[in-house]
């Protein structure tokens, strides 16, 4: 089913939106799961509270295409779960973000949350001015480690190249990617 089609049963109130997404969507809004929390009980209850959220966010929002925002969806609710969390082990999205943290300019003391708000986004405008900057394919293997909380391993198999390439690449971006937020913040 199309996502028009879609919308239309969630716009309609139907409960087969739930059923058809579900149908068209599920496998892999669950393997994205599986990447943030291993445990396959707290996978499935964030894709669930995820189509929840979708019922509770159409109308008044009319995501189209539908796919993309079912999973940023899908990663929110993983990435509460993961707030909850108590657990000792670090799980791949906590491990990705400590790679990340370094290279990223400290923000200054937030004083309230509009501030906030336009720090993030600000700092989302200059990673998406910054993602324009590089290859297909080193934009790839970024947003499949940083986004999608990929291993390398994985990453290297999806683009065809060895595990230490992909590892040597994501130095370089980060680096590069430090570089860029720094004129950035010169320049404002």
């Amino acid at each position: 089913m199309e996502d028009k089609q879609i919308l239309a049963l969630f716009l309609a109130r139907s409960g087969e939106a739930i059923e058809e997404l579900q149908r068209r969507d599920g496998p892999q809004c669950l393997a994205l799961a599986r990447r943030f929390l291993p445990d396959e009980r707290d996978a499935q209850e964030c894709v669930n509270d995820a189509l929840l959220a979708l019922w509770h966010a159409i109308p008044p929002a009319h995501p189209i295409p539908l796919r993309p925002y079912l999973y940023k969806v899908v990663r929110n609710q993983c990435l509460k779960r993961l707030e909850h969390q108590a657990a000792s082990k670090r799980s791949a999205y906590m491990v990705a973000m400590q790679e990340l943290e370094p290279y990223c300019p400290a923000p200054d003391c937030v004083e309230d949350d509009f501030s906030a708000r336009e720090s993030y986004r600000t700092l989302t405008q200059h990673m998406e001015a910054f993602l324009s900057t590089l290859s297909k394919e080193n934009r790839v293997i970024f947003l499949r480690r940083y986004w999608f909380c990929d291993s390398y391993a994985d990453i290297a198999r999806r683009v065809g190249l060895r595990e230490k390439t992909v590892s040597v690449r994501l130095t370089r971006l980060r680096k590069k990617l430090r570089l860029f937020l720094l004129k950035k913040e010169e320049n404002e």
